[in-house]
């Protein structure tokens, strides 16, 4: 049909009808109503509806009226006081526009209303707008082609005798003057009556005073009004539906200020109609269901009363509102019946509301109406929900679990998504949200639904993502809600997503609003770990200050064996390898083609469950060859090396075990794994486990065959260095060290205060004592000068209580000149000593062999020392023990050094060494092997025979 378009008021274009003018009605003589129309109306009745054949009207003179047809319509919108656009009931496509006969009303215009127009429109569109209503053509106007007319309500009134006796229609002056029929002209005079009534008693547009109401056509500065009405409800009026969610809104600020905006629906999108573009002139066509969409807004708000629940703006500062039907929100309505779908971006806006939203939406899919005809509903996660238990965590949003038949499995939590490492703004808080989500739920038993999977493809892995909840509280919901996450933007076909997914992207704009985790754009300093084990020598800084310590919080950051771990320990931002004291564990397979050590595998993969990312307790007794840390580890206040025995998958080392004091526990817990023939012991005869025979210490000789005549005077010591000379300083393990981890931790918490940073007034002076920051760690340490060069302007200083030595400048230097750091309160602790009965080889590079053999046995150890001899500056002459290897006195560190090749027994003797004359004959028995095997300094044959 042809659409012409017809100048409202105020300045909008809308679709005009079709002109029939040849007489013969577009408009549906039987009455159709819709069952579903805000404003039900009932069928017109007997006495409205003049039978067939009759030729007279109620109130209408017969005459005038008796060759004329009567139509029936509905009332789809008004112009103006004097104008309706009627529609079919068959087919609501199809318009006709009628005026009213020989009346005119103001006009509302964009650049100002007439007085007056909108209340005279409104008064009209009160009467008639969604009615049904009868109506007949009376006259057109040629050149036009505007057809006037009479109309006739449900209730027995007409039009436009009512408009006219309240005051909101005036005669046309030129009314009546073609008109010669008598019984026109009387109808005439009595619409003149009723005017001059109105105008008596001034009514309508005859008050002496009103009718002037600002229009304002846009919102001005959008944000202010914003500010101004967002959260309120404002009273509005339908103007113009563009489609099923966007429409032309006239709100009602008060009686003399009316804001006409463009809004959108809040929480839907609606496929667009059929419209011009604007560029080109051409139709676009509409989207399928469109028209549909529009016409069911039309139909129950076109020029509706409704409230207006003010929102938001959309980007293009468009008003973004809950829009309010007598019945609810236009919003669920359209959903049900399928003409729109959900949309994520207001899903903030409305809160708690966009649920009933998404139930409306599914309802329309379950049963396939409009746009969800080809809906094929989501199958149902097999297995529902299940329990489950957080093993690791990758990230803020992923994790590993295991459930209860030991399957573990990766899963991402639905519809969020971690800090990202390409974005600069996010990438520092990554550490931090993934600690967040590691106290949160590592370990712990978590109720796990799968929301969606994605399966493998050549660029992805196979994916699954699921909402954890732990004690009822959604995991993914917290995070996002302390701002450790943000929330995917799914794509609109993306079932994938979790159930509460409004709730999370309200949890994120709270989280936003309160500058929250990584929206409070300020990061926490990044934590740099010192890796403790990285060399022997960082290990030996690190052992003795730990080794004061008891039950140290630490986090096991991976399991690298049963009894081997990687280990953090924040408060001291230190990482370090930790080995299991007392025990033995057999070996895991490192690599796929090595061959694990039987029950190897067990003990790791026990390990990796109670232990990857726990919280835990260490104690720290020693360190091995290689810079390991060697002691024991506690999970919930439980012994792990304990736990690793009775599940039969290590074995206790019983020396070592003696010294760190877990003996019984240990020896208690492989008793019980054995009889449970457990693990390694699966295969045990007790009759076959004889208990050796441990070797008594003799009271008085190294091999209880002669008499010693050395005094003993054992004290646990460490070596904390030892120089390239072949010197060593030791630490003698008691009160002083425990004094000297009271002193560092101050001694490091004073220079951590910048107020404490300056530094030497002057050249320090040989023997003076300072503070220098080790280049090795970065941490503070008393030292003393050994040596100036004054043109470098650096010096050598020895640190006192580990001996070790470096050059360091002087602007890098600090006075001790603080009572509480001074050596006066606590002496040096490194002390010098020798090894008993030794001589260490002369030519360097045997030197060099022979201290790096004493580093890789001896050095930072927690050994016992018999001190032998102290020489009157005070040197100590020690024999060392390791309290894990030497079983018997003649077990001795020294020993091995000789039976090595690395040192020699000395062929003149001073005074004290005589006396010493069983263990010298042990110590040459141990040379003559190593001789014999050509080991060290002997490789080129007996030394002393020069």
């Amino acid at each position: 049909m042809t659409v012409k378009t017809v100048k409202i008021g105020y300045a909008t274009s809308q679709s005009g009808p079709s002109r029939n003018v040849s007489g013969s009605s577009i408009v549906s003589q039987n009455p159709v109503l819709h069952a579903n129309l805000p404003e039900p109306f009932p069928s017109p009745s007997p006495q409205d509806t003049p039978p067939r054949g009759k030729k007279f009207l109620p109130n209408v003179p017969p005459a005038r009226y008796s060759n004329m047809v009567l139509n029936q319509a509905k009332v789809k919108s008004v112009l103006s006081g004097d104008s309706l656009v009627l529609a079919s009931i068959d087919n609501p496509d199809r318009e006709r526009v009628l005026s009213l006969a020989y009346s005119t009303s103001p006009h509302l215009k964009k650049d100002g209303d007439e007085q007056w127009a909108f209340e005279s429109r409104d008064a009209l569109r009160k009467m008639v707008v969604g009615k049904l209503v009868q109506f007949q053509v009376l006259y057109t106007i040629p050149n036009t082609k505007r057809e006037y007319g009479v109309v006739f309500l449900q209730d027995g009134r007409k039009l436009p005798e009512e408009m006219i006796g309240e005051g909101w229609l005036k005669l046309r002056e030129d009314a009546g003057r073609k008109e010669d029929s008598e019984q026109a002209l009387q109808q005439l005079d009595k619409l003149r009556l009723l005017e001059a009534t109105a105008r008596s008693e001034d009514k309508g547009l005859w008050q002496p005073s009103g009718g002037r109401i600002d229009v304002q056509h846009d919102m001005g500065d959008a944000q202010s009004f914003l500010e101004s009405w967002k959260g309120k409800t404002a009273d509005g009026l339908v103007e113009r539906v563009l489609s099923g969610d966007r429409m032309l809104v006239r709100l009602l600020i008060s009686p003399s200020k009316h804001i006409q905006v463009m809004t959108l629906v809040a929480g839907i999108r609606a496929p667009t109609t059929e419209r011009v573009n604007p560029s080109n002139g051409q139709t676009q066509p509409a989207e399928e269901h469109g028209n549909e969409a529009r016409r069911f807004v039309e139909e129950r708000l076109l020029q509706r009363n409704v409230k207006v629940h003010i929102l938001g703006l959309s980007p293009q500062h468009q008003l973004i509102a809950s829009v309010l039907h007598p019945r609810g929100s236009i919003a669920k309505f359209i959903l049900e019946a399928g003409l729109a779908r959900c949309t994520d971006f207001h899903s903030t806006l409305l809160g708690s509301e966009m649920q009933a939203l998404r139930d409306a939406e599914k309802g329309a899919q379950n049963s396939k109406l409009g746009l969800f005809k080809d809906h094929i509903a989501k199958a149902a996660a097999p297995g529902g929900s299940l329990e489950v238990q957080v093993t690791r965590i990758f990230s803020a949003d992923v994790i590993f679990v295991r459930n209860r038949t030991g399957v573990e499995k990766r899963i991402n939590l639905s519809s969020i998504r971690g800090p990202r490492q390409n974005e600069a703004s996010e990438a520092p808080f990554r550490d931090e949200a993934k600690e967040f989500l590691r106290k949160k739920v590592i370990g712990k038993h978590v109720r796990l639904s799968i929301d969606g999977s994605r399966p493998a493809t050549e660029e992805y892995d196979a994916k699954e993502v699921a909402t954890i909840t732990l004690n009822e509280k959604n995991i993914g919901l917290l995070l996002v809600q302390e701002g450790w996450c943000s929330v995917i933007r799914h794509r609109r076909d993306d079932t994938d997503r979790a159930p509460n997914y409004d709730e999370l992207l309200l949890a994120q704009e709270n989280a936003k609003e309160e500058k929250k985790g990584m929206w409070s754009g300020k990061p926490a300093k990044a934590k740099q770990y010192t890796d403790a084990s990285e060399s022997l020598q960082k290990a030996k800084m690190q052992v003795a200050f730990l080794q004061r310590q008891k039950k140290i919080p630490a986090i096991v950051d991976f399991v690298k064996g049963g009894s081997r771990f990687v280990v953090l320990i924040p408060r001291e931002n230190v990482k370090l390898n930790f080995v299991l004291g007392g025990i033995r564990a057999p070996k895991s397979a490192r690599n796929p083609n090595d061959k694990a050590e039987p029950f190897g595998q067990e003990a790791h993969d026990l390990a990796s469950k109670r232990l990857t990312q726990r919280d835990v307790l260490i104690d720290v007794h020693n360190i091995d060859k290689v810079g390991g840390f060697i002691g024991a580890l506690y999970i919930n206040n439980e012994s792990f090396a304990k736990i690793l025995v009775e599940e039969g998958f290590a074995t206790v080392h019983s020396y070592s075990a003696e010294q760190s004091g877990n003996s019984n526990e240990l020896q208690a817990a492989e008793k019980r794994a054995k009889e449970a023939k457990r693990g390694l012991w699966v295969n045990w005869d007790p009759s076959l486990d004889v208990p050796e025979e441990e070797d008594e210490t003799p009271q008085n000789g190294s091999n209880g065959d002669a008499p010693l005549t050395r005094e003993k005077d054992y004290r646990d010591v460490m070596i904390t260095n030892i120089d390239e000379s072949g010197k060593i300083k030791i630490q003698i393990i008691g009160t002083g060290t425990s004094a000297l981890e009271t002193l560092m931790t101050q001694f490091k918490s004073f220079h951590l205060n910048p107020a404490n940073k300056a530094g030497l007034t002057g050249p320090p002076k040989t023997g003076e004592y300072v503070a220098s920051k080790f280049s090795a760690d970065g941490q503070w340490y008393r030292a003393r000068i050994r040596a100036n060069d004054r043109p470098a302007k650096e010096a050598e200083i020895v640190y006192v209580d580990y001996g070790n030595s470096e050059k360091v400048p002087w602007a890098k230097l600090r006075p001790l000149n603080q009572p509480q750091f001074s050596p006066q309160k606590l002496k040096p602790q490194a002390v010098d000593a020798v090894l008993s009965l030794l001589q260490l080889p002369t030519q360097k590079d045997y030197l060099d062999e022979a201290i790096a053999y004493i580093n890789e046995i001896a050095a930072n150890k927690e050994l016992v020392a018999n001190v032998d001899f102290t020489a009157p500056e005070g040197t100590l002459h020690v024999t060392l023990y390791d309290q894990h290897t030497s079983e018997k006195l003649t077990d001795s560190i020294n020993a091995e050094i000789v039976r090595a090749g690395n040192a020699m027994v000395p062929t003149k003797l001073k005074g004290w060494e005589r006396g010493y004359g069983d263990v010298l004959k042990t110590l040459r028995e141990k040379q003559d092997l190593a001789k014999a095997e050509r080991l060290g300094m002997w490789e080129y044959g007996d030394l002393t025979e020069d």
